[in-house]
């Protein structure tokens, strides 16, 4: 076996890792997201502001975990094309 395909089978387990770990992170944000929603909307006690704070803090949360999957991607991508065009 030559050395590109051991480095291409490397990246390929730690893409498999990253993205595993991904999935089990956005699993838990998503639990985690209910739990706080049913607490929230059981308690009498907290400002509408602050209810519509938590939920702008959510969604920038999700929207940086997407651009994470996206911008790791790209790099595993250009990694792989690097690896191509250095092998040729």
């Amino acid at each position: 076996m030559d050395k590109f395909q051991t480095l291409k089978q490397m990246m390929q387990t730690n893409k498999m890792a990253f993205d595993y770990n991904f999935t089990m992170m956005m699993a838990t944000y998503e639990q985690n997201k209910l739990m706080l929603h049913m607490f929230l909307n059981q308690s009498t006690d907290i400002p509408a502001e602050a209810k519509d704070a938590i939920e702008t803090w959510l969604q920038s949360y999700r929207k940086g975990c997407e651009n994470l999957k996206k911008m790791t991607d790209e790099g595993y991508q250009a990694v792989e094309k690097s690896m191509e065009s250095s092998k040729e």
